[in-house]
């Protein structure tokens, strides 16, 4: 607890439409990290409520229209960066993430101050659904042409973010596309990225509340991902291997 608040750690949270775990997942980030950013993203259930019960101990981006979860993170992570912080966990609000696995994270960051924590799933674990170690698999490839990097898990969303070496968030897109944007602008900035182990909870397929949309999104990340090749030839391996090359002359 006392070495979040002295790095001035935050935990940025999208949610739209989670009411059924809102809550609990709020109050489980609470018991860890005091300065919490809830972003609400046009929720139309009960979230709204959830959220004004907190009062003043959350703080909360509310733009009324549902705009996706990109825009969500643009939101959340510029608000972290307008007061202050350092640092910034992000953190699904659908009951996936343990809580719990925030001191992990930190404990990483303190080993690596400048690095980008990336959580990392067991993609053999009970109810891993099958789509998932796919589409990782398909993204890590990708990835790893894009920027030389190999990591277990370039899908997840709980990350702690170094804000200050942060690409340009005004050019985030809007939807789920917008994480690996952030991964692949980091990497390309030279930051070190460090996978650490988390928990990970898939209830049953009825259970599940889920906005990812299999057909559209998955659309949008292949055509994403055929731009940041592009780029990648012209800018941004080159730019790694400059910005790390310096970094080791420092």
């Amino acid at each position: 607890m006392n070495s979040i608040d002295k790095s001035r750690i935050c935990v940025v949270m999208p949610t739209y439409n989670n009411g059924g775990t809102l809550r609990d997942i709020i109050e489980r980030v609470l018991a860890y990290c005091v300065n919490v950013i809830v972003v609400n993203d046009g929720c139309t259930d009960n979230s709204s409520d959830i959220l004004t019960s907190f009062g003043e101990r959350i703080i909360v981006v509310d733009y009324g229209k549902n705009r996706g979860k990109g825009y969500a993170l643009k939101k959340g992570l510029g608000k972290a960066r307008e007061l202050g912080f350092d640092y910034a966990i992000t953190i699904d609000s659908d009951g996936q993430h343990y809580p719990e696995d925030i001191p992990l994270l930190v404990e990483t960051l303190e080993q690596h101050p400048d690095a980008l924590i990336v959580g990392s799933r067991d993609f053999q674990q009970e109810n891993m659904p099958g789509g998932n170690s796919f589409a990782n698999k398909f993204s890590n490839f990708w990835f790893k042409i894009q920027t030389g990097v190999k990591l277990p898990d370039t899908q997840t969303g709980y990350r702690l973010y170094p804000l200050k070496h942060l690409p340009n968030l005004k050019c985030l897109t809007a939807r789920y596309e917008a994480e690996l944007e952030l991964l692949v602008g980091a990497a390309w900035r030279g930051l070190d990225l460090i996978p650490v182990g988390i928990r990970v909870y898939y209830p049953k397929a009825e259970e599940r509340v889920s906005h990812f949309r299999p057909f559209g999104d998955f659309v949008r990340i292949s055509v994403l991902n055929t731009y940041l090749c592009i780029i990648a030839l012209v800018y941004g391996l080159p730019s790694r291997a400059i910005r790390r090359a310096r970094r080791r002359h420092e």
